[in-house]
């Protein structure tokens, strides 16, 4: 049988994509455990978008330690990948951390923030479509929250949550003014009538959500002052705005701990 130019092409394409390496930095966002050694790990990478990858002899305690630390959630990684599209899930060649956390793996706080963030993310991501300016936005997002103090660490999950809306495309229109002081949650805007359909946030709320829509620094987070009840009901609220703008988005199992902490 003669092969075209073109099929010969097309060949040494696949056949080069699937041997090809390709330097990434990743964000974890879930690791399981796969037979006695091994993990398989969900990654928001920086060239890829979302991807699985199944990482051989991690899980061991030999003299070079237990390499399954660097796939806890959070964690930012530089990464050499194989990478095949045909392939849902992909291998690892090399990894290491790009950046060492001072306090989000070891503050109980901090990491409840990050597993939040994490979860949100996820229940985001439906497609391994490449992204590079959301996957910076979320890095720095990250690196921030490690930097926190206390304040700005109980505002953080409010703030990254309308950030990433923005981040996502769906972010809230319009401006809170005297006349809009209501956020219609299913239209996505501010408004000046409280809607017909019930589903909305009243002045206060509004007015706290404007203030950090409209932070650009960890001290603009922690200068939005909140009660815990305040607190608990924008969250709530947040997470209904997802729902309504995000398809089969479901509930949020780190919320609870959230309230614990900070509601």
């Amino acid at each position: 049988m003669k092969i075209t130019p073109y099929a010969f092409e097309c060949v040494v394409l696949i056949l080069g994509e699937v041997n090809m390496l390709h330097k990434t930095k990743g964000i974890v966002l879930r690791q399981v455990q796969y037979g006695e050694t091994s993990c398989i790990i969900t990654v928001f990478t920086e060239l890829f978008g979302i991807q699985s990858y199944i990482v051989n002899g991690v899980r061991t305690h030999s003299k070079t330690g237990n390499k399954a630390v660097y796939f806890q959630p959070a964690c930012i990684l530089d990464l050499v990948v194989y990478h095949n599209t045909l392939k849902n899930l992909q291998r690892i060649k090399e990894f290491k951390f790009f950046y060492l956390y001072t306090s989000i793996l070891n503050n109980v706080y901090k990491n409840a923030v990050a597993l939040y963030m994490i979860e949100l993310l996820h229940k985001c991501l439906k497609q391994p479509e490449s992204n590079a300016v959301l996957y910076h936005n979320i890095e720095k997002a990250f690196l921030d929250l490690d930097k926190a103090n206390a304040t700005q660490t109980a505002n953080y999950s409010l703030y990254y949550t309308m950030a990433l809306a923005n981040w996502l495309g769906f972010g809230l229109n319009g401006t809170y003014t005297n006349q809009t002081s209501t956020i219609d949650l299913l239209e996505g805007k501010f408004t000046q009538n409280i809607p017909a359909h019930g589903h909305y946030m009243e002045e206060e709320l509004s007015s706290i959500t404007y203030q950090l829509l409209q932070a650009t620094s960890l001290d603009d987070i922690g200068a939005v002052q909140l009660s815990k009840s305040k607190r608990q009901e924008l969250l709530q609220a947040y997470e209904a705005f997802f729902v309504y703008h995000v398809s089969d988005f479901t509930t949020l199992r780190s919320l609870p701990v959230l309230y614990t902490l900070f509601g």
